[in-house]
């Protein structure tokens, strides 16, 4: 009986059958034949690719405070909608009262269905809530990835403001198959991304 109600409860939680993230699908009919015109492509193979998203959160605090370190992952998970894990310290750091294996911040990696689903709730709910929002900065990494940094957690709705303990930054990092900048750049631009305009 506990096996067969198991069952069910993993099929309720499970996604449809045939289920396509709205991005994943944009990607497929419109952003692949798109940027395979604009970099003139001559295969579809050579189109970039989303690989994966992951997002770090530093904690200052955490040294002295190991509920700050259980209290970020809670709301990170919240986030992302994927278990967050802790980031440890890898050396010893007296200065900072800092141990090797000391957690100092937490993260989670994202691929395929909950990447894309993270990535529109960032695009059209996260973003626009910044105060004074005027688009993200166009500086990529030099190797076809990008890093958003959000100074604040309480853009994203899963936060309930009056439950945090701290204001949290973090850093959003696109990792993608692109072999230049350009080329990453406007597949981020399709997907949505709201770059800052240029000034021309």
């Amino acid at each position: 009986m506990a096996k067969t109600k198991k069952t069910a409860e993993v099929v309720n939680n499970a996604l449809p059958a045939g289920y396509v993230p709205t991005l994943k699908k944009l990607y497929k009919e419109t952003i692949v034949p798109k940027l395979e015109k604009e970099f003139s492509y001559t295969t579809v193979m050579q189109v970039p690719r989303l690989v994966k998203i992951t997002i770090n959160q530093g904690i200052g605090d955490a040294t002295g405070d190991k509920k700050l370190v259980e209290n970020a992952q809670q709301e990170l998970s919240a986030i992302a909608g994927q278990k967050a894990v802790a980031t440890l310290s890898r050396k010893d750091i007296s200065n900072f009262k800092l141990r090797k294996g000391n957690p100092i911040g937490v993260k989670v990696t994202l691929r395929s269905t909950k990447m894309y689903e993270f990535l529109e709730r960032l695009i059209r709910i996260s973003l626009p809530r910044i105060r004074d929002f005027n688009g993200v900065s166009e500086k990529m990494d030099g190797r076809g990835n990008y890093t958003l940094g959000i100074k604040e957690q309480i853009i994203f709705p899963e936060i309930d403001i009056d439950k945090i303990s701290k204001i949290l930054g973090m850093e959003i990092t696109f990792v993608t198959t692109a072999k230049t900048d350009e080329e990453a750049y406007a597949l981020l631009r399709e997907f949505g991304l709201p770059f800052k305009k240029h000034n021309n």
